[in-house]
């Protein structure tokens, strides 16, 4: 099949479609009240759902629903378990396997420096995963919910990163432009923003190779060679 490139849409918050010849895999698929008013819900059947942790904005039964086919692989941490009634792949950070003739290769995604409460990260090593997408020789990085980790030095090569940035829970401005510097991609979409200003993530790469696409809502993205 002749291939049109990948397509990255950003679906909002830490949601993502991503289109790759006949294949249609949707990131941490949320469709809030909010989200359905500023991107249509003309979403396609999926191919391979991907869930990086248990929290409702990232794990939302509703939304995953809508797109769930019989055919649809539904890849999640074992804890989705209490929300998702019916059966899905797992697989830990370490662990890759191949869903649709997609490669995926779970990674680590954690806070260290963002907390609950003293000693109590909001997402605590081995709670979630990130994951490294192969499709048509490109690598996509989905950071999941972390902060800068010692891992996102050993994840290879990288062509587009999809990174939090909206602090609280995840890494700011600042650290996502750090990460950015270790993991060296060719390209580093923003996500999970809460609605802030992405200018001091932008400016803070702006001495790296890196390109950085700043997508609104709904808008996607063609990963070109």
């Amino acid at each position: 099949m002749f291939s049109v490139g990948i397509k990255i849409r950003w679906l909002g918050h830490a949601s993502f479609q991503i289109k790759s010849n006949d294949k249609v895999i949707y990131l941490d698929l949320y469709r809030s009240k909010q989200l359905r008013e500023r991107v249509p819900d003309d979403l396609e059947p999926a191919s391979v759902v991907l869930v990086t942790h248990s929290h409702n904005d990232h794990c939302f039964p509703e939304a995953i629903n809508e797109v769930r086919t019989d055919d649809t692989i539904v890849v999640a941490p074992k804890d989705c378990s209490d929300k998702l009634d019916y059966s899905f792949e797992s697989i830990k950070p370490g662990e890759e396997a191949t869903f649709q003739d997609m490669k995926v290769k779970a990674v680590h995604a954690y806070n260290v420096k963002r907390f609950r409460s003293p000693g109590n990260p909001y997402h605590p090593k081995g709670y979630g995963v990130g994951y490294l997408i192969k499709v048509e020789g490109k690598t996509i990085y989905f950071a999941g919910d972390t902060d800068i980790i010692p891992e996102m030095n050993e994840l290879g090569l990288v062509d587009v990163a999809l990174l939090p940035c909206g602090d609280t829970y995840t890494m700011d401005n600042a650290d996502a432009a750090e990460a950015t510097k270790i993991i060296k991609p060719k390209v580093v979409i923003p996500m999970h923003t809460w609605d802030k200003s992405i200018d001091d993530f932008k400016n803070g790469i702006s001495d790296t190779d890196t390109k950085f696409v700043s997508l609104k809502e709904g808008e996607e993205y063609t990963v070109s060679d």
